[in-house]
């Protein structure tokens, strides 16, 4: 999937091709930093390394929780992680986390002309976004017409959603975040050849060759985002401002332990809880339940406004791992539901297929990332 805003997310200086080119992607997080190398090796996508450096430390917090790090700690961090993991390139992809960005869709008349849209978005934009528009980099793409995608057949009829409008997509990402970032790389000594909102990189990672419309729904440890996706664009996004940290703080509260022992506790025995606490269960529950009141909301705006509903959903990011999350998604939704496997996209040795299956949906941005470097 390739990445549809290149204004301002990508410079000229992208990667060439060549064979032994080497592609970094790198995914600083609110609780930790990912990194993924791979190669092109004979026209494939190879797994050099990869690896991941909680932030709690350098904040002189507990592993697992959420920071708010300067640009100097998370660079100390970065050099950290990529020395361990035996990265070899400097040039790098960085992600741009949500929280630095707004993502949303404006309605234009079908009468607009496509060389009027480019004065017209920055306008429209203006009522989305609650900031000067001095203080953000406006990025758009102009989504795909509802009538020219594959509609399975138990749907109405496709072209019936939204007629006479033009639907667009627009990115403002904070100019000081992408300052902070371009910090971070200056002084990790790297080079950064583009910067990408995580949404985006994650999807490339997670997407096969989905036609109708797909949920991603990516768990972090400070918040969990929900984006709608058909024919590879997002027709949708959405942020719930609860996480993976937020359920250890209501473990360790709840329970009288330190959140270490929560974080242990919630991934050893997760939503099928612990014999000798049995409320647990019922602690991770709680959150669970928020997370996918939400989403449920978010499916139900989607489904009024497009007339179509979700085929498949696929779980990500670190929090997706939570033992029990499969099956509630399974009860919760009326679709597939997977958990996504980026290193399914990368050639790997064979004896670490089970650990890249199981780790794999912790590293989708950075792989996702890596992936476009390579494109």
């Amino acid at each position: 999937m390739n990445n549809p805003f290149k204004k301002f997310f990508s410079n000229t200086n992208l990667f060439g091709g060549s064979a032994s080119s080497s592609a970094v992607g790198i995914d600083i997080g609110s609780s930790s930093i990912k990194v993924v190398e791979i190669k092109n090796k004979g026209g494939k996508a190879v797994l050099e390394t990869y690896g991941v450096v909680s932030l709690g430390p350098y904040a002189d917090m507990d592993i697992g929780r959420v920071t708010n790090l300067s640009p100097e700690k998370i660079a100390e961090a970065l050099k950290e992680v990529l020395k361990q993991s035996g990265v070899t390139s400097s040039s790098v992809a960085i992600a741009i986390p949500v929280q630095s960005s707004l993502i949303f869709t404006i309605e234009l008349p079908s009468q607009v002309k496509e060389s009027e849209i480019s004065s017209i978005v920055p306008i429209e934009a203006r009522k989305y976004i609650p900031m000067p528009m001095t203080e953000v980099s406006l990025d758009y793409f102009v989504l795909p017409k509802a009538e020219a995608s594959f509609e399975e057949t138990n749907n109405s009829d496709p072209s019936s959603s939204q007629p006479g409008k033009t639907e667009v997509l627009v990115v403002a990402i904070q100019n000081d975040a992408i300052s902070k970032y371009r910090s971070i790389v200056s002084q990790s000594s790297l080079d950064a050849s583009f910067f990408e909102v995580e949404i985006f990189s994650s999807i490339r990672a997670n997407f096969q060759h989905e036609l109708s419309p797909v949920l991603l729904m990516d768990f972090g440890a400070s918040r969990t985002k929900l984006s709608i996706v058909e024919f590879g664009s997002v027709r949708n996004f959405h942020t719930v401002n609860r996480g993976g940290a937020d359920i250890s703080d209501a473990i360790s509260k709840s329970l009288g332990i330190t959140f270490s022992k929560a974080e242990e506790m919630k991934k050893e025995f997760g939503l099928f809880g612990d014999s000798a606490e049995k409320n647990l269960a019922d602690i991770i529950k709680v959150h669970m339940d928020y997370i996918f009141s939400e989403t449920n909301n978010v499916l139900l705006e989607y489904e009024k406004k497009y007339n179509r509903t979700i085929s498949k959903v696929i779980l990500s990011g670190g929090g997706s791992l939570l033992r029990g999350l499969n099956e509630m998604a399974v009860n919760n939704f009326k679709a597939e539901v997977v958990i996504g496997h980026p290193f399914s996209k990368v050639g790997a040795p064979a004896f670490l297929e089970k650990v890249l299956s199981a780790t794999g949906p912790e590293f989708a941005i950075a792989l996702g990332l890596a992936l476009r470097k390579l494109q």
